[in-house]
């Protein structure tokens, strides 16, 4: 079976994850071809074949207004579900996979796909956002684009058991539990000690690591608040900038500064290679996974931070991040959105860590086990 995997990620964690399902899913025989962008990473052993006909969504230079942004993302959107439709339809693929769920001016361009459905073709989503709260216009327009955004699926795949807001019935969809895999990255080629001398970190320090994207609702602020109570702990932040819409990293500085915390943060700001991720694991002790009570998705960050066997102070909203947090213990659970609640779960987790269960994780949560609920949906409608 051949089956077309739409992903237009360049990088980041939906990226990773398309990578690693898409060579689980070769491994069980499927020939995957992956739609992406020029811009996605190549050359880490991909087992698939690479077509980068998508645009890339992210702008380069930032544009000087909303109306103008808004106008290119919805340009983009369309182009790319329009390159979608017709690769599908010159290559006759009857399976298709979104490599992430997505409603954004869906009334614009489900419509196309609804069609192809009825012509025989079977659509799948990965959806790693199941709460659609991001609301992109007038709300009536946002519920109208969630249901056209779930209209033409068959598969909904979801990390933690849920009910799915679909806003209206949608009979022909099927909501599927798959277990999140762990990204596969590097090991680190710096020793712990080399790191932290580079980072300018006393080798006897606890560290904390914040990695990846840096958004407002990974409450980085109540994390260097917290570090006001703790004068011998450190934090390494780690990654990008989001977007023009999020807080700079300028008014974590400055709020590090006015704390008198800022001589014990440390900050590697941009795009990690991958292989320096590994590093920067070597070089701490605890990974920050502070996400907000709005917050409901599974996290990159943690099935990173798993390859590395690092523990986290995690909290978010009703989650598959807290489920398995607390399933296999893999770090200390705090509520979310509070500074006091982030000083208890750092001294919880410095003065009695947990004992995650890495092994049993690995074991249930493979790419095999994934790839392979993703593969027999698709034979049931073979």
């Amino acid at each position: 079976m051949k089956l077309l995997y739409y992903s237009p990620a360049s990088y980041g964690g939906i990226a990773d994850y398309a990578h690693e399902q898409a060579n689980a899913l070769v491994d069980l025989g499927v020939d995957v071809i992956l739609l992406t962008t020029p811009k996605y990473q190549t050359g880490r052993g991909e087992k698939y074949q690479v077509i980068p006909i998508l645009q890339e969504i992210a702008l380069t230079q930032p544009l000087p207004h909303k109306v103008l942004k808004a106008v290119y993302s919805t340009t983009v959107i369309l182009n790319n579900f329009t390159q979608l439709g017709n690769f599908i339809e010159e290559n006759n693929f009857q399976y298709v996979v979104l490599g992430s769920y997505v409603e954004y001016f869906a009334p614009l361009w489900s419509g196309r796909l609804k069609r192809l459905v009825k012509k025989g073709v079977v659509f799948a989503a990965i959806v790693h956002d199941p709460v659609r709260d991001f609301v992109v216009g007038p709300h009536w327009w946002h519920r109208w684009s969630i249901a056209c955004g779930y209209s033409f699926l068959s598969q909904a795949f979801v990390h933690d058991s849920i009910n799915l807001d679909t806003v209206r019935p949608m009979p022909q969809l099927q909501t599927t539990v798959i277990p999140h895999g762990i990204y596969h990255f590097p090991d680190a080629n710096k020793s712990r000690q080399q790191m932290r001398v580079s980072l300018d970190l006393p080798l006897d320090a606890k560290v904390m690591l914040a990695f990846g994207h840096i958004r407002d609702n990974k409450n980085l602020d109540l994390v260097i608040q917290a570090m006001v109570n703790f004068p011998d702990l450190y934090l390494v932040v780690a990654g990008k900038e989001q977007s023009s819409a999020q807080r700079p990293v300028a008014f974590y500085h400055e709020l590090a500064k006015t704390l008198g915390v800022a001589q014990r943060c440390r900050w590697k700001i941009g795009f990690i290679a991958d292989t320096e991720i590994g590093n920067f694991f070597a070089a701490t002790d605890i990974t920050i996974l502070t996400y907000s009570s709005i917050f409901h998705s599974a996290s990159g960050v943690l099935n990173t931070a798993i390859n590395y066997r690092q523990p986290c102070l995690a909290s978010s909203g009703e989650s598959s991040l807290r489920s398995v947090i607390q399933k296999y213990d893999l770090g200390i659970w705090v509520e979310p959105d509070d500074v006091d609640a982030i000083v208890e779960g750092i001294k919880k987790i410095l003065e009695n860590p947990p004992n995650p269960q890495w092994e049993r994780y690995f074991q249930e949560n493979s790419w095999y086990l994934n790839a392979n609920i993703v593969w027999n949906s698709f034979k049931v409608n073979a």
